[in-house]
């Protein structure tokens, strides 16, 4: 596909990036069921928080080896001197946030209790849209896109009930647009049409 010929959501088109336009084209609104990359999304949209998305694509490769491939169990793990190695190194390209960084440590030991109690994180996370498929919006415009809804915002309360931090209800609602829950795609773009049909 020339992507040039096709129609994007403006964020995507007006961005001149990339990596932008890759992630737009290929993974954003496309379900995810894989506990470990539902992990990493949890991980990168809680770095996110006050900074741009492409602030954070470009720290991508980085944020996984800081993170050894998103393995929950050994995050879980990491101890302060760990955490500490993070924020000082100049190995790794990521948000040097302590509150962040800290963060994704007790969010993965949160993470494996709902693994644990619920068989996986993916069959607790679906649960929080109606029958665990997609819901696909029909936005003409990007202004129109909502950065909270009901579903965020319970799924925001329960994640906090739980354990988790930096998952606020606006976290929540990009989260569930990265992982597929939602499809935010404005109806004009040619993968609204694309994850409507996608068999998944």
């Amino acid at each position: 596909m020339n992507p040039v010929l096709v129609s994007r959501c403006s964020w995507a088109d007006n961005s001149n990036d990339p990596e932008m336009l890759l992630y737009h084209d290929t993974e954003w609104g496309v379900p995810v069921h894989n506990d470990t990359k539902l992990f990493e999304f949890i991980v990168l949209e809680c770095a996110q928080a006050g900074l741009s998305w492409s602030t954070i694509l470009r720290k991508r490769l980085d944020y996984r080896k800081a993170f050894v491939n998103y393995d929950v169990k050994k995050v879980a793990k990491f101890r302060i001197s760990q955490v500490e190695k993070l924020l000082q190194s100049t190995d790794t390209n990521i948000v040097r946030n302590r509150l962040k960084v800290n963060s994704a440590v007790t969010n993965a030991k949160a993470f494996i209790k709902i693994q644990d109690d619920f068989g996986s994180f993916d069959n607790y996370i679906w649960e929080f849209v109606e029958g665990r498929r997609t819901k696909h919006n029909f936005f003409k415009d990007c202004r129109q896109i909502p950065i909270t809804s009901t579903e965020s915002s319970n799924l925001s309360k329960d994640l906090k009930a739980r354990g988790f931090s930096f998952v606020g209800p606006t976290i929540c609602y990009a989260l569930m647009q990265a992982i597929g829950m939602i499809n935010d795609h404005t109806t004009n773009c040619f993968r609204h049409k694309e994850l409507i049909e996608m068999k998944i």
